[in-house]
This record gives C-alpha cells, structure tokens and sequence, in this order.
C-alpha cells in the first residue's frame, strides 16, 4: 500500500481528508495519513515555513518508503511565506499557485537535499477549502440545513468562472461569504458535511487544481 503523509493546516482539513478523501483512496490502495502541522493539538492557523520545514524533514527522512504532500490555504499564508509575495502579483491562480509552489519546493530542497523531495508533492488550494464548497450550490445549502440559502450561494458560484477563483481577502474569501449569510457556520463540521453532500467527483470536475492534486497523488508508484 502507497502512504502518503498530508501536512494540513487545521482540523477542517483533516477531517475533510478522514470522511471524504481516504475511503476514495484505499480503493485505488493509497493510504492518506493526515498530520495537522506543528505539535499535537494544533488547530491551525500560523502556517509558518519553519514549522512546515519541520513536518516535512519529519516525515520525508522518518518513513523513506512514503511520500508527503501539504493540503493548507492560500488565504492567510504569512507574508513572508515562500513565493507569496511574487504570487500575489500574478492574476491567474494557476500561476498564483505555482509561483509559490515552486518556491516553497525549492526552500525545502536547500535544506533537505533533492532525493527527498523527489517524493514530496506540493499543493495549495486556491484561495480556501470553503472554495471546494462552492461546487454545489444546493448541496452546500442542504449539508448545513439551510436550504433557503442556495440561491445566495449560486449567485457567488456564478460570479467567477470556477470555485478556486472565489476572492482571497478578510471579506471576499470563501467562509467569510458563507459566515455572512450564516454565521452558525462551524468549518470542521460543516465543511465535511457539505463535502460528503456534494460528492468527491462533482468537486473534481468544478476545481481543476484540486483535480491534478489528486490526480498526481493517484499516478504514484510504489516504493
């Protein structure tokens, strides 16, 4: 079986990768393993290099037959993170996400060496998990009992072109729009409900970066 350790930023993303992404992935004989960053009992936030460095030395040089991946926000990276400045002069989110990819990748190798990384695979989701959310409308509606909310939601999903592109700022982002129309909004919980609701293949085909990450972490080959 293929493990793969995911450095996530916080408990929402955990449990996104528990309840909707492992079942999918034990089909394929991939097991995720989800790590919240930093010591036990984080909850997120304070993304920083230096603890992300630590994570993935951890578990790159502890378990050399295994590959490590990040699952974090694009929104709320500290300004000081790899790449982010240079990211943020870019327009598209594909090169958004690559600027920093690339470089948070080649920090990573100068202190890790290259073999390694060669088993590291670097993903961001543009601009916030709550963007996978806007895939569906209705569904998101339904999982947090909020039916009369879909056509608040369609209304953002229609304004930009794909789900991944939904405003990165501290009022246009993703769970700021949701917490505007319902602020009983709570990320972990209703997040994966909204996920499971949605359905893995409906979010895939709304969310292009989201999709090759998967899809990268499904081309690996065994060690």
């Amino acid at each position: 079986m293929i493990r793969v350790h995911v450095i996530c930023e916080g408990q929402t993303e955990e449990m996104f990768i528990n309840e909707v992404l492992s079942e999918s992935f034990l089909n394929k004989n991939i097991y995720l393993y989800p790590v919240l960053i930093g010591k036990p009992g984080h909850k997120g936030g304070n993304f920083r290099f230096e603890r992300l460095l630590t994570d993935v030395r951890a578990r790159l040089l502890g378990d050399t037959s295994s590959y490590c991946t990040t699952f974090f926000d694009f929104y709320g990276l500290p300004e000081d993170f790899p790449g982010k400045e240079d990211a943020k002069a870019q327009r598209d989110i594909s090169k958004k996400a690559h600027c920093l990819l690339t470089a948070l990748t080649e920090r990573l190798q100068h202190t890790l060496g290259t073999e390694p990384l060669q088993r590291f695979i670097p993903y961001v989701q543009m601009y916030e998990f709550e963007s996978l959310l806007f895939s569906n409308a209705a569904g998101l509606a339904r999982a947090i009992y909020q039916t009369s909310l879909e056509a608040a939601f369609q209304e953002i999903r229609d304004a930009f072109d794909t789900p991944e592109e939904i405003n990165n700022s501290r009022v246009t982002a993703p769970s700021k729009r949701i917490e505007d129309l319902y602020s009983a909004y709570d990320k972990p919980v209703h997040g994966s409900l909204a996920a499971i609701e949605i359905g893995l293949d409906r979010i895939r085909r709304e969310c292009r970066l989201f999709d090759e990450w998967l899809r990268r972490i499904e081309e690996l080959p065994c060690n």
